[in-house]
């Protein structure tokens, strides 16, 4: 149920009709509708504001994103330097950045729902951009390794923070083409720590490419204090409030009642497996088999990320808007079948031998890897009641990171590896190795299609609830059964 707010209207979970009581003598003081509600309290949040912080959050995620992606752009370089194998570098590069995010994801995750997300957003940002420089100060493996472990803090306190944040900001039936703007930053995120990373690294090494990256996330960081506010949380849904929020074993098994919410986070994480998961080895792979230097890679596959992925994430925006994708299951089916198409390109694209047809196929394959984030992130929000949605968040955050970071690249690398002749990695076995990982996108997309087919009842029985957990705050219990 909606708290009491400064209006002195209170709403109930059903959205029908809502009434606000006086504290004293309990009569009746207004009686409207849960949608004029939603209006009223929007009101108070003027587009011009709303959109403005919706931006804001897009260029935190593209901080986030350049900052942990721009190392795959010199991992060859990296590799080289330190004369590592495809097994240990992936560790260094990959495997790091998920130990943050393992380690302190839900800890975060559980304070945001809690605390000022505007205040932990801030905080992420600047730790995150502060540890970037330190790791082009960094020396040996291990202070390069200790500065990548931390940069983790992007996604486990930014990420979740923002999606909270959006969503007091926005209300459900715009959540999606909030969030759509938002994952813009993967877009551009991916061009700077391809296209810039590539020529900053080029020109000035490697270690100056982390320091010109790392610098700019402290000054958003203190714009965002200056400029944002906290909202109150959970302002405009119908169906809880978050006055309280229950314990992560309440969380848990409540999600894992939601067939929907369980598919939704597994095709999520599969996509990153398989989609980023490929990318993070694309430019050593250019580096190896076609010659192309560090500034080269990087500027071929920057310009696909910014041109290509920024049209797949307009164009799946404009389509979000479309009558005839009001119905999410058809969203999530159009994702599915997207992303299935995409894992057919992608054989082509690693077991081609042509320069100019693989820059063709990179058209096709990387807007699907694209396309998925504004709708995952918009339903999972619909789907997760106010006073728990950054811990949905991280728990998609934690399977997508740990697939895409941890296993991945480990994986790829140790396939790599395995397929060297005399142990040496060449263009061959790093081939090899990314063609094992193409068909994993199959089965992302058919956890979207299944995430489909229970998502209406799910919507339904939340909804339909009375008691969430966070009002008992005791066990979970599954509602509207």
């Amino acid at each position: 149920m909606y708290e009491a707010d400064d209006t002195g209207v209170t709403a109930t979970p059903d959205g029908a009709r809502t009434v606000a009581r006086s504290a004293d003598d309990g009569s009746a003081v207004a009686v409207v509708s849960a949608q004029a509600l939603s209006r009223a309290t929007a009101a108070r949040a003027p587009a011009a504001q709303r959109w403005y912080v919706a931006i804001m959050m897009c260029l935190v995620y593209t901080l986030s994103i350049c900052d942990r992606y721009s190392i795959s752009t010199v991992l060859e370089l990296i590799r080289r330097q330190l004369h590592l194998s495809d097994a240990n570098v992936a560790f260094l590069t990959g495997g790091s950045l998920a130990i943050f995010y393992v380690l302190f994801g839900f800890p975060l995750s559980w304070l945001i729902d809690r605390k000022s997300r505007r205040d932990i957003i801030v905080g992420s940002l600047v730790g995150w951009s502060g540890l970037t420089v330190a790791t082009g100060l960094a020396r040996n493996y291990t202070q390069l390794l200790l500065a990548r472990i931390g940069v983790g803090v992007g996604e486990a306190g930014g990420t979740p923070g923002a999606n909270s944040l959006l969503s007091d900001y926005f209300a459900p039936e715009q959540r999606s083409m909030a969030l759509q703007v938002f994952s813009l930053g993967a877009a551009l995120g991916t061009w700077l720590g391809s296209s810039l990373a590539g020529i900053i690294a080029y020109y000035y090494s490697w270690r100056g490419m982390f320091l010109a990256l790392g610098a700019p996330g402290i000054l958003v960081g203190l714009l965002i204090w200056l400029t944002i506010r906290e909202p109150r949380r959970g302002r405009l849904d119908r169906h809880d409030s978050a006055a309280s929020v229950p314990p992560l074993r309440a969380i848990m098994r409540f999600m894992s009642s939601q067939r929907a919410t369980v598919h939704l986070i597994l095709g999520t994480g599969v996509t990153a497996l398989w989609g980023w998961g490929l990318l993070w080895w694309t430019p050593a792979f250019l580096m190896r088999a076609y010659g192309l230097n560090v500034e080269q890679a990087g500027t071929m596959l920057g310009r696909v990320y910014l041109i290509g992925g920024g049209l797949s994430m307009v164009g799946s925006t404009w389509l979000l808007s479309r009558p005839w994708l009001t119905d999410q299951r058809r969203i999530l089916r159009v994702t599915g079948a997207a992303i299935a198409f995409g894992t057919v390109v992608t054989w082509f694209i690693y077991s081609t031998h042509s320069l100019a047809l693989f820059k063709i196929l990179l058209w096709l394959f990387i807007p699907t890897v694209y396309m998925y984030l504004g709708p995952s992130f918009g339903i999972l929000n619909n789907l997760a009641p106010a006073n728990m949605r950054a811990m949905y968040c991280a728990v998609l955050l934690l399977v997508a990171n740990v697939l895409n970071l941890m296993v991945a690249p480990q994986v790829v690398g140790f396939l790599s590896d395995s397929f060297a002749p005399r142990g040496v990695p060449d263009a061959a076995s790093l081939r090899l190795a990314l063609l094992c990982l193409v068909p994993t996108g199959f089965w992302a997309a058919w956890h979207f299609v299944m995430a489909g087919r229970y998502l209406r009842r799910d919507l339904q029985r939340l909804a339909q609830a009375r008691d969430l957990p966070a009002v008992s705050g005791g066990g979970a219990e599954r509602p509207g059964g």
